[in-house]
């Protein structure tokens, strides 16, 4: 993305005067934030049929392209990646989400498009019951998924110590923050922010520097934690709690939600109860819960290869299908290219090239690009 292109993008998330859903849908009549701006004095040309409201939300642009311009001098200077809607990089998991950021701001090396990709969330009082439920869950699954990218919010509590797990056992985790990356709050936490940027995961945001960790950033930032992953696993959450709104947010992304049961008269464990209770979450206790439930788990080694072959002649559904029709005729795709192509959602896709890579159909390259090992009759 050119620097012109980005500067724009920053400042149309930044006008205070224009929502989110507005910005995006012109984002997507305009083709770039850039093109918006060269018409933002007839906006109609773009929207035919915008209200007054839109019309005019453009008529004072300066403040925020002051702040897009000095927010451009930040990440140069610290390094920091910003990533846009039509960047390659931009987690693909979140664009699925109507509320996506326009600008996601990461520092560190993360890869956001990994194939496996859960939230550890939970209370911030949590009980040594939940910080042993989270060692343990963490180094099971460490065991069973290594690959996968374990989300959280850096707060105090079940995030903290999820944080501190992946870090353990040597799993790359990022966290999701409610300010800009001038920052780290709780400051407690500065040392394992900084592990985990030099580790493998990072920080995100879609704050600019300067903005404050103000109560509402925080309700906002959870649907970021929860839109990114596949999964979100609630451990410890008492009957109200920031947990509960991300597992909401969760479950209306279509999201698989698993929370961790307590006893029944824990007032931290009363939301995952309630969760369970109200058929809102899968009860799990351990890792291999998860992974059986997502069906993140590897064929049997008995299996022999005739029978993974006769598999292959046997099941393959409709995403398979159409997974398959666009690894045809080209030497490999990246998944990002799969997903447009074949029409199955991003975090479904995963799970399907995984399927047909346990089938011997594909063959995974690295830097999520697949290949079509052989051809079906």
């Amino acid at each position: 993305m050119n620097e012109q292109e980005l500067t724009y993008s920053i400042a149309l998330a930044n006008l205070d005067t224009l929502s989110l859903l507005n910005a995006k849908l012109l984002i997507e009549a305009a083709g770039s934030a850039a093109e918006i701006f060269s018409h933002r004095k007839d906006i109609k040309s773009i929207v035919p049929d915008a209200n007054d409201r839109l019309v005019h939300a453009f008529d004072n642009v300066d403040n925020a392209m002051r702040l897009a311009e000095k927010e451009m001098e930040f990440i140069k200077k610290k390094n920091i990646r910003a990533l846009t809607l039509s960047d390659e990089d931009y987690p693909q998991r979140l664009l699925e989400c109507e509320d996506a950021p326009i600008v996601l701001y990461a520092c560190g090396n993360a890869e956001l498009n990994r194939k496996h990709i859960i939230n550890i969330i939970g209370t911030r009082k949590c009980t040594e019951y939940g910080r042993e439920s989270c060692r343990n869950f963490v180094a099971e699954l460490k065991e069973l998924v290594p690959d996968t990218l374990i989300v959280s919010g850096l707060a105090y509590g079940i995030d903290i110590h999820a944080h501190r797990a992946s870090l353990e056992n040597g799993m790359d985790t990022v966290g999701v923050l409610a300010h800009g990356l001038d920052r780290i709050y709780p400051s407690v936490h500065r040392q394992t922010a900084a592990e985990m940027i030099h580790n493998g995961g990072g920080l995100i945001t879609e704050y600019i520097s300067g903005t404050t960790p103000e109560k509402h950033n925080f309700v906002r930032r959870n649907r970021i934690v929860a839109g990114i992953c596949d999964a979100c696993v609630v451990i410890e959450s008492a009957a109200k709690g920031g947990s509960l709104i991300t597992a909401n947010l969760a479950l209306n992304y279509n999201r698989e939600v698993f929370a961790f049961p307590g006893r029944t008269y824990d007032e931290s464990s009363a939301g995952c109860n309630n969760l369970i209770k109200n058929h809102e979450a899968n009860l799990i206790t351990c890792a291999n819960d998860l992974v059986e439930l997502m069906r993140w788990g590897t064929p049997s080694k008995s299996k022999n290869k005739q029978a993974v072959q006769q598999e292959l002649f046997l099941e393959l559904s409709t995403e398979e299908q159409a997974v398959i029709e666009t690894l045809k005729n080209v030497d490999d795709k990246h998944i990002n290219q799969i997903v447009v192509e074949s029409g199955v959602p991003y975090s479904q896709a995963t799970m399907v090239l995984f399927e047909l890579e346990m089938k011997g159909v594909v063959t995974a390259l690295g830097g999520a690009r697949y290949h079509l090992k052989r051809k079906l009759s």
